[in-house]
């Protein structure tokens, strides 16, 4: 099944890919007019009009590249007589989703070493690791035409149709096969007005080392509201059947898409095709999409990737010797506070009963350097490495000093603290 540029698709489409890389702000005005209409405006066009098809394809594979085009065509485009499906793959990345904690999501401190990037998306849902074993797609619609599962059927369709490959969508709408109930796709979606897009994954040859190894999550104490991933058991495509190969794949999906009818989501053949928009190469640049570069900037910065990040609460636990307590091991307690991916506060809990404590018990804010720093796993390390290094003996908390009320400052401790 051969890829194949249709030539009527430069002459009818209202996004005309030679118009962009000529005249890119005339076709960026066109697309504009979608703020324009009104809502009877548009119920009459599309009455009058019918729906056609595109197949996007990114030339790029940088994530952040990706997900500003996926973000521009989004708040861009006109899609109520005009709907696209973008492919679109990535080199390796963890991308989290919007509401999520990346610290608990993904092996943040080795990401680097890796050679992985960590990007955040913005709609919702779990995270997953993406490189060039895995194809990503995106699909466009008015928000009254979304259908997020007729999505996963043309998917699973097309599966069926080239390598006979059975699937089936679970209940949290999931690609799966049926055999052995792995999942070969995740998926996720924004809803806004006028437009709606839903996007998922496939997993076709994808690296499963580094995946687990970019997933790996410690147990750091996090304690948040933010969304969590719901781990599930995965299969590349290429196990099922050695060829799948990702060109083939996007090959069978673009067409398996192209002939499915936009209304009924019935199969209309190669009629149906021969009336849709075909197969277009999309070059993501600031000439073609006026404006990209300032949202790929945006989705590349720590203020989105890190900065985003929902409040949450770091606590650490550590055992105090019991000739220093006078009777059974008890526990000290450590705490940060994050905001905005910042450290507003640290604190430290100490239990009744500590001798070297002069009587105090309770929560004491820590007097650090570390407060109104970013958070990152070194700040509990050093903080960790700072309490083990006290052994809680005579003379550790009887020279605390109060610094305002329940202040905390150990003679100790404060060199270590401050230091940091």
């Amino acid at each position: 099944m051969a890829l194949v540029l249709c030539k009527n698709v430069l002459k009818t489409s209202q996004f005309s890919l030679v118009s962009l890389s000529r005249s890119s702000s005339g076709v960026f005005s066109s697309c504009m007019l979608k703020n324009s209409y009104s809502k009877s405006a548009s119920e009459k066009t599309e009455e009058n009009s019918p729906v056609t098809k595109s197949v996007f394809i990114s030339q790029s594979s940088d994530v952040f590249t990706n997900l500003a085009l996926e973000d521009w065509l989004y708040k861009n485009f006109d899609f109520t007589n005009h709907h696209v499906l973008l492919l679109w793959r990535n080199s390796p990345c963890v991308v989290i989703g919007r509401h999520q904690n990346p610290w608990l999501e993904a092996n943040t401190a080795n990401l680097s070493y890796q050679g992985v990037e960590l990007a955040r998306r913005n709609s919702g849902g779990g995270t997953v690791y993406h490189d060039r074993g895995n194809l990503n797609l995106t699909f466009f619609t008015p928000r009254n035409k979304y259908n997020r599962r007729n999505n996963l059927e043309i998917i699973s369709r097309a599966l069926y149709r080239e390598w006979g490959i059975e699937t089936s969508i679970s209940p949290r709408e999931d690609v799966i096969v049926e055999e052995n109930y792995k999942q070969i796709s995740g998926t996720a979606s924004k809803l806004g007005r006028p437009n709606a897009y839903h996007h998922c994954t496939l997993l076709v040859d994808v690296n499963k080392i580094s995946l687990r190894q970019s997933l790996l999550k410690q147990d750091m104490g996090i304690s948040t509201n933010a969304t969590k991933s719901v781990p599930a058991p995965i299969i590349n495509l290429c196990e099922i059947n050695r060829q799948v190969k990702i060109g083939k794949l996007l090959s069978a999906i673009g067409w398996e898409y192209l002939r499915t009818c936009p209304i009924t989501f019935e199969d209309g053949g190669k009629e149906q095709i021969s009336k849709q928009r075909g197969f277009q190469m999309i070059n993501p640049t600031e000439s073609w999409f006026p404006g990209l570069e300032k949202i790929k900037e945006e989705f590349s910065s720590w203020d989105w990737c890190y900065g985003k990040t929902p409040k949450f609460e770091v606590t650490r636990s550590f055992p105090v010797c019991q000739e220093t307590t006078g009777e059974s091991t008890k526990e000290l307690k450590i705490t940060l506070f994050v905001e905005k991916g910042i450290i507003q506060n640290v604190t430290l809990t100490v239990p009744p009963g500590i001798k070297s404590a002069n009587g105090f018990h309770g929560e004491a804010r820590v007097v650090t350097s570390l407060r109104g720093r970013r958070f990152s796993e070194e700040a509990v390390f050093i903080l960790e490495n700072s309490l083990q290094a006290m052994k809680f003996h005579e003379n550790d908390l009887v020279h605390t000093v109060a610094v305002g009320k329940n202040d905390f400052l150990g003679n100790r401790r404060q060199h270590a603290i401050h230091s940091m």
